[in-house]
């Protein structure tokens, strides 16, 4: 028997998708359930093709109170996310639709149309207070068929034309698209960019995060925006122990290197149904580290694999959380690396002009 877990073949999963299981939505009164009825033979998976419902906003930017979350203004031009992370702690979100946190929440996603004219309005209104909005941190602002729509561009060109600032976080190399307008910004104190890297390994990444850019992409990303003179920091999330705490130091160090000027973690989160998702990627694609990965989960999460609450969910509690912790500062130190970004600048906030409902500018 082989004991290295990367000689283990990909299997139990559709290819390219990151759920190696799909369950029903929890709000759900009926459920469905696989029967062995003798008919059935081994075929290979049908590839699946990722569905894109556009829904009219009508309204996009979401308050946070979160004591432990550092924004009050978030928008999210998209819900459910191609990247088919595992991971991801905005699976459960999807039920809400009446669909899966598993496949569903990587093959069916929602466009919100007209969100930049949503924006505008909410700026426009007479008690609007500036405050720096985040862009993108429930699901990744940069999905792939962001190409094609273009509502993070056109959500970017609202917040320029206003001075507004905004923070990203984002996995993708697209985001390169639009330093024509977060460089200007930047310049300004008004941008600020996070880029999310879970490993340097590309195989690791390809079966955890399927369709997110390469991490080497990633790092490449990292330098452009340093170049363009866009502030940007390494976000190690999620920091997943057994599995990729041990590239902790290399990766900070590769980013520093790229330009990074800051760098934080996030310890995995799985909350409700990104629980037994993960646990069923574990035991497919790395079934020899599956029980201490939880185990060291556990440890960190007071005996669970999740502890919800303020001030814990983010970096967890106990002493190999606090080992963590520690290893995570003193890498920091030393690669140079700051841990908080600079405060952006919400002085320079120009309201938009409000539109009337013909589309021409109001005259008053």
């Amino acid at each position: 028997m082989n004991d290295r877990d990367d000689a283990i073949p990909d299997h139990g999963y559709v290819h390219g998708r990151g759920a190696t299981v799909s369950p029903a939505a929890r709000y759900e009164s009926a459920r469905t359930e696989a029967v062995d009825d003798g008919w059935h033979r081994e075929e290979e998976s049908a590839p699946l093709h990722t569905e894109v419902t556009m829904e009219q906003a009508r309204s996009v930017i979401s308050r946070n109170d979160s004591p432990d979350v550092p924004f009050e203004l978030s928008i999210n031009p998209y819900r459910g996310c191609e990247h088919g992370c595992v991971y991801c702690f905005a699976r459960p979100t999807h039920a809400y639709m009446g669909l899966s946190p598993g496949l569903d929440f990587e093959t069916r996603l929602f466009a919100k149309a007209g969100a930049a004219d949503r924006l505008r309005e909410a700026l426009a209104r007479p008690g609007y207070a500036c405050r720096p909005i985040a862009l993108g941190v429930n699901t990744d602002a940069y999905q792939p068929v962001e190409r094609r729509l273009r509502i993070t561009r056109q959500v970017l060109e609202v917040l320029y034309d206003a001075h507004h600032p905004v923070t990203i976080v984002t996995k993708s190399a697209l985001i390169e698209r639009d330093l024509d307008l977060l460089a200007p910004m930047a310049r300004d104190g008004l941008a600020q960019v996070a880029v999310s890297v879970t490993t340097l390994d590309r195989t690791l990444a390809r079966r955890l995060e399927p369709r997110a850019a390469a991490p080497q992409r990633r790092i490449e990303t990292i330098g452009r925006l340093n170049d363009a003179g866009v502030p940007v920091s390494l976000l190690m999330a999620p920091l997943i122990p057994v599995l990729t705490d041990g590239e902790m130091e290399s990766l900070l160090t590769e980013g520093a290197r790229a330009g990074a000027v800051a760098a934080g973690y996030v310890l995995l989160r799985l909350p409700l149904e990104v629980a037994p998702l993960f646990e069923d990627w574990l035991r497919t694609h790395v079934p020899l580290k599956a029980d201490h990965v939880l185990a060291r989960i556990r440890d960190s999460r007071g005996g669970k694999l999740y502890d919800a609450r303020f001030g814990r969910r983010m970096t967890g509690d106990g002493p190999y959380a606090e080992l963590l912790r520690q290893r995570f500062r003193l890498a920091r130190r030393r690669a140079g690396l700051a841990g908080r970004m600079p405060e952006l600048d919400m002085g320079r906030f120009v309201p938009p002009r409000p539109f009337s409902g013909g589309g021409q500018m109001g005259l008053f």
